[in-house]
């Protein structure tokens, strides 16, 4: 994995622990790359060296790195990549919006620091909990 050259706008940088993260950013990869965006686990080598943060800064957020070397996390993440594709540009100007902002921040804010519940509920197990179960640990 290339960090500088193989994408010509960035990297969407996702916790790979998290199960909700594991299977939608994937997901949405194809149609990132369209829009000139990759895919990387928070956890790869070459991003924890390029990001420098603690472990649990590191994953604490969605993060965008651009190619220009800015970094974006969180609800902005969302907000980046929704007004550059044409069919979430509606939901931009939504999230935008007086009073919206605050309500898709907080909203984004409550689904990240409860994402491993979410996960559970959903049946989406992380990293972590996938090798833990394939040893027959609860």
């Amino acid at each position: 994995m290339h960090l500088d050259h193989t994408s010509p706008e960035g990297w969407v940088l996702y916790d790979d622990s998290c199960g909700f993260c594991r299977r939608w950013v994937p997901f949405w990869a194809p149609t990132l790359r369209r829009h000139g965006y990759n895919i990387a686990p928070l956890q790869a080598p070459l991003v924890r060296e390029k990001l420098n943060l603690s472990e649990s800064l590191l994953i604490e957020d969605l993060r965008l790195l651009l190619s220009d070397g800015r970094v974006i996390q969180g609800a902005d993440v969302y907000r980046h990549l929704m007004r550059r594709i044409w069919w979430t540009y509606p939901f931009y100007l939504l999230s935008t919006a007086p009073g919206f902002r605050k309500i898709f921040n907080r909203c984004y804010r409550i689904f990240a620091r409860n994402r491993f519940r979410f996960s559970k509920a959903c049946g989406l197990a992380g990293c972590s909990q996938q090798s833990s179960d394939s040893r027959g640990a609860p």
